[in-house]
């Protein structure tokens, strides 16, 4: 049977499902708050960003080449554009603009009147692999992840070599010129900034040997990296993937992969260190926080869209 499909709603306060596994993580634990389900019946959900000037949520729904809606006020589920050239990642600009990351080798922004603009499909004259996961810095740069897995998907028969290595690119919102900030990377993924944006986290989805989390220090000048640390081992069978920080720097992760007892979200302290789990009946891709008061945390998990109240916020624009 599908675990999704026998997801039972928790009846009583606190939920059970929301762990607190360090003492720290109490202050951003609401015990009248329990994990809700709003949608499910997807193949594949990623991608959630929040939208609080219509009260609503969008999220890809790769394998359907789609992106979906979920309007607050009713509860509403719609398409929202199909074909998407199998979106992944999305994020909303400074202007309110979404940009998504597509699996079919680009990362393009939606105009205020519906229009698509490719801002980036290829660099140094190749084609991009498959663009992941995006994150809008204040100034205006666009930074994104660009590992194969899209392409080696093999969506609509069209599975390719990669031309260009596994890079984090950035693009700069004067000129539009991309630039490398992070390679060498096995399988970049998630990627968000700290609530200073002086610290750049990604998670390296292919590490050995086991799956981790990066941190950067960005330069003075907001362009470029130094460092690359791990601050996450994430352990054996750990997969973290989608990421956003809170308003005090913790990292709320999505997590899980073949193993029950790790699907769900698991949160970091700016340390590293684990302080608390949101289990759920399906591995969480990626996340993010909204709601009025952004304090609202959205979860992506495989074939459902999760959502759970918090003492927090999540970064603006995150």
């Amino acid at each position: 049977m599908d675990e999704s499909a026998a997801w039972i709603p928790a009846s009583r306060y606190p939920d059970p499902a929301v762990q607190i596994l360090d003492a720290s993580f109490a202050r951003y634990h609401l015990p009248l708050a329990a994990v809700e389900r709003l949608a499910t019946g997807f193949r594949w959900c990623e991608g959630p960003v929040w939208f609080g000037d219509g009260r609503y949520l969008l999220w890809s729904d790769i394998p359907n080449n789609r992106m979906m809606k979920w309007e607050e006020e009713t509860g509403t589920v719609s398409v929202f554009r199909r074909p998407s050239n199998y979106a992944n990642g999305n994020t909303r600009d400074g202007q309110g603009r979404l940009v998504t990351c597509e699996h079919m080798r680009r990362v393009t922004r939606t105009e205020y009147d519906g229009s698509i603009t490719v801002l980036i499909d290829r660099f140094d004259g190749k084609r991009l692999n498959s663009p992941n996961d995006v994150v809008v810095k204040s100034d205006g740069s666009i930074w994104f992840s660009d590992p194969p897995f899209g392409i080696l998907a093999n969506y609509e028969g069209r599975q390719a070599e990669p031309e260009l290595p596994q890079n984090v690119y950035r693009l700069d919102p004067e000129t539009g010129a991309a630039m490398v900030v992070a390679d060498g990377i096995k399988g970049p993924n998630g990627l968000c900034f700290s609530p200073d944006e002086s610290r750049l986290y990604l998670v390296e989805s292919r590490g050995v040997p086991n799956r981790n989390i990066r941190v950067y220090d960005v330069a003075g000048d907001g362009r470029t990296l130094s460092g690359g640390d791990i601050l996450i081992d994430a352990g054996p069978g750990g997969t973290p993937d989608g990421m956003r920080c809170d308003i005090d720097g913790n990292l709320w992760c999505g997590w899980g992969m073949g193993s029950a007892e790790l699907d769900g979200v698991m949160i970091f302290n700016p340390e590293g260190k684990p302080i608390g789990r949101i289990a759920l009946p399906e591995r969480c891709a990626n996340l993010c926080f909204g709601g009025p008061m952004r304090n609202r945390l959205f979860m992506a998990a495989s074939q459902s869209i999760y959502a759970l109240y918090t003492a927090t916020q999540g970064v603006a624009g995150g």
